[in-house]
């Protein structure tokens, strides 16, 4: 993810269905993840530029990892966002900026219930396990950006948080930015193709609809869980794993499945986009 995303940017069973997990299980995604991201940034050069974020070294990885961090552990133990922000430089060391900055966030998450209050970008939900989703996302994309620019293989995304992970972007990042940061999205909503699109992945999937704006209510892009798995004129399909990498920038075209109208696809792949810079 990169930083423009995230700087601007519950509980319920199994999370299968409806696209969400056990805090708990998230919790231990998050450690797992933060393990591999650290080996990976202690195995390669700070230098080292990463493949799917051109534009960022190692180190610039390794910081922007931590400020996000740091900044979710203010955002709850503050109750509202930290001022002055962003920090400089936090470290000359990577890995102490990451080491220094986790134990911050871990250490909230720790003093809290996911229930208790926190400044987030998603005005309905004001909880810190909003963070606890949001940084589990986070660090598992950016895990995989540290293992490629060591040259490590990419270890293994389990398929429950690669689900979730898409229910995420697809529901926060497209449809709820879209009705909050429009202008991110710049002319793409002003006369879209209303047609639904279908997002596919295993047994579950969501409809999605760009829609125009009408009088003062400006265009968005309305995303509903879906019964059949295909209520659209086109359709993107693939394994949970591969379609997660794909809508965050991190896949190319062929690993995942398209089909439908060709013109349907490219506006929501032009969406997609917007939604994930």
């Amino acid at each position: 993810m990169t930083a423009r995303a995230e700087t601007r940017f519950q509980n319920s069973g199994s999370g299968w269905f409806d696209g969400r997990m056990e805090f708990s299980r998230l919790l231990s995604c998050l450690e797992d993840d933060f393990a591999l991201l650290r080996s990976a940034v202690v195995g390669a050069d700070p230098s080292a530029r990463v493949p799917s974020c051109p534009d960022w070294s190692v180190g610039d990885l390794a910081d922007h990892v931590a400020k996000v961090y740091l900044h979710k552990a203010e955002c709850i133990r503050l109750g509202a966002f930290p001022d002055e922000w962003p920090p400089g430089v936090l470290d000359d060391d990577p890995v102490a900026s990451l080491d220094r900055a986790y134990e911050a966030l871990i250490g909230q998450f720790s003093k809290h219930s996911p229930a208790d209050p926190a400044a987030t970008w998603h005005e309905p939900d004001q909880t810190v396990g909003f963070w606890i989703r949001r940084m589990a996302q986070e660090t598992v994309i950016h895990r995989v950006d540290a293992e490629l620019a060591a040259g490590r293989p990419v270890s293994p995304i389990p398929d429950d948080l690669a689900f979730d992970g898409i229910d995420e972007v697809l529901k926060l990042f497209l449809g709820y930015g879209s009705n909050h940061w429009l202008d991110d999205f710049g002319t793409l909503l002003d006369t879209p193709d209303e047609r639904p699109i279908s997002v596919s992945a295993s047994h579950h999937a969501w409809t999605l609809a760009a829609v125009a704006g009408r009088g003062a209510q400006p265009g968005h892009v309305d995303v509903q869980d879906s019964a059949t798995g295909f209520d659209g004129e086109a359709l993107v399909s693939g394994d949970a794993v591969p379609l997660l990498l794909w809508l965050w920038n991190r896949g190319d075209d062929s690993s995942v499945r398209a089909s439908g109208d060709p013109d349907l696809l490219k506006q929501f792949h032009a969406l997609r986009i917007a939604a994930t810079q």
